[in-house]
């Protein structure tokens, strides 16, 4: 699939934050990185918080797609499926080198990219729920409807906690919270 120039220019901030820092993401910068012109870069990708939002949400993206992965290596498993999942997500964190330059920023403009994943992480929230409930729903966990959502969003949250701020191995942590999933969901 052919690069388009809204994925150059998304590709080039991703590169300027990861390299020196979101501060350093200017809508000149970012023109003369993709070779466009700043007013491309606008109808491109609108506005710089319009960016950091892009940024993240490709990011996340990208980090579904190792969900749907591990959940297709156990399809008869939903606890073996959840842990792999989590295991697989924090260790393609670990290596994030985006991710890094969002929760390592602590000074200035770099601090606007953290609130997309912690306080202002609505937007993140849903599209993960969305794909997990998508995920486990086939599982027919012993759960009622009901406490179903809130206990994927438990789950949820509490994976993007250890993604920002790891305490174990990816190994570990995917097992205790497999373990954690399978009390709630009676998987």
């Amino acid at each position: 699939m052919p690069e388009t120039t809204r994925d150059r220019i998304v590709a080039a901030a991703v590169e300027m934050t990861t390299s020196s820092g979101w501060a350093s993401v200017t809508m000149a910068r970012l023109a003369e990185a993709a070779g466009v012109s700043r007013q491309t870069v606008y109808n491109e990708v609108g506005s710089k918080p319009a960016l950091a939002e892009t940024m993240i949400l490709e990011e996340l993206a990208r980090f579904l797609q190792v969900v749907e992965q591990a959940f297709d290596a156990r399809p008869d498993d939903l606890a073996a499926a959840i842990e792999k999942a989590v295991t697989d997500v924090l260790t393609h964190a670990s290596a994030n080198k985006l991710l890094h330059a969002v929760v390592s920023a602590t000074h200035g403009a770099d601090t606007e990219l953290l609130p997309l994943l912690t306080t202002n992480a609505a937007g993140l929230l849903g599209v993960a729920k969305e794909v997990i409930s998508a995920r486990v729903a086939p599982y027919a966990p012993g759960i009622d409807p009901d406490h179903l959502d809130p206990a994927i969003d438990m789950v949820v949250r509490v994976v993007l906690s250890h993604v920002m701020q790891p305490s174990g191995s990816p190994e570990q942590t995917g097992a205790d919270i497999a373990w954690l999933a399978g009390q709630v969901l009676g998987g």
